[in-house]
């Protein structure tokens, strides 16, 4: 009879000594690795009581099972604007003929969650930005964030809990291409108002609208020139549940 338990051990052991085997489960803090971890001890007690494998068919599951690419977000502005309409589903097309992997819209068509090998931003945003200027036929500015870097944006306060807690208060995340520079922050606070005020933190611009938007003296626009850059904006609301779901 063949020992399945001592494959199982003989397995994990061939892949320490390949040095594939240098994560400690104990130590994952985030939430999808340690989701990713689960999955790996059910996939070898799994196993266990399987058909018969030998030790390398034992390490290529282990192996798939640790293999993790980041997850980013990328906030698409004024996609489907000036009479333009973009299905869901299409722009997961879009996003999959990039080679993307696990490609999500969340809520509205502006918010595509998907993993990629690649941990250089910018070099995505202009990938993505160039696929769909060439497939849409028109400008979409593309501002990527990785789910760690979406999580600790939901949990920043720019303002008091007083605050951001007011009847009918509202906050706004404006996610720019680049820190903006002293003069940039300088311009945005002259915006402040009894009704508005403004906080920036790195690359986002928070926005606390004491009315409705649409009847704010400010806007987007105005926002997007006071920084000398493009931004999009979106509800914190919005972050807040893309960052729980994803981070």
């Amino acid at each position: 009879m063949l020992d399945r338990p001592n494959q199982a051990a003989n397995a994990l052991t061939l892949l320490d000594a390949k040095k594939k085997s240098s994560f400690v489960i104990s130590r994952w803090s985030n939430n999808r690795m340690q989701r990713s971890a689960a999955s790996i001890l059910h996939i070898v007690t799994s196993l266990l009581h399987a058909a018969p494998a030998d030790a390398e068919r034992w390490a290529s599951f282990v192996e798939v099972g640790i293999t993790t690419m980041p997850k980013y977000v990328a906030f698409l502005r004024a996609i489907n604007v000036g009479g333009h309409t973009v299905k869901m589903d299409y722009l997961r097309h879009l996003f999959e003929a990039l080679r993307f992997s696990k490609v999500e819209t969340f809520i509205a068509s502006g918010n595509v969650i998907f993993d990629s090998k690649s941990k250089n931003t910018k070099a995505l945003e202009k990938m993505i930005e160039g696929h769909l200027q060439k497939t849409l036929g028109y400008e979409v500015a593309t501002f990527i964030r990785s789910t760690t870097e979406l999580a600790a944006i939901a949990d920043y306060k720019p303002f008091l809990d007083t605050q951001l807690k007011g009847e009918g208060n509202v906050l706004y995340i404006a996610f720019l291409a680049d820190e903006p520079g002293d003069e940039a922050k300088q311009k945005v606070m002259s915006l402040t108002t009894e009704v508005d005020d403004f906080h920036v933190q790195g690359r986002e611009l928070y926005w606390l609208c004491r009315k409705k938007v649409g009847e704010s003296e400010v806007s987007g626009a105005m926002l997007a020139k006071a920084v000398g850059m493009q931004a999009t904006l979106r509800n914190s609301t919005t972050v807040k549940k893309i960052a729980a779901k994803y981070s």
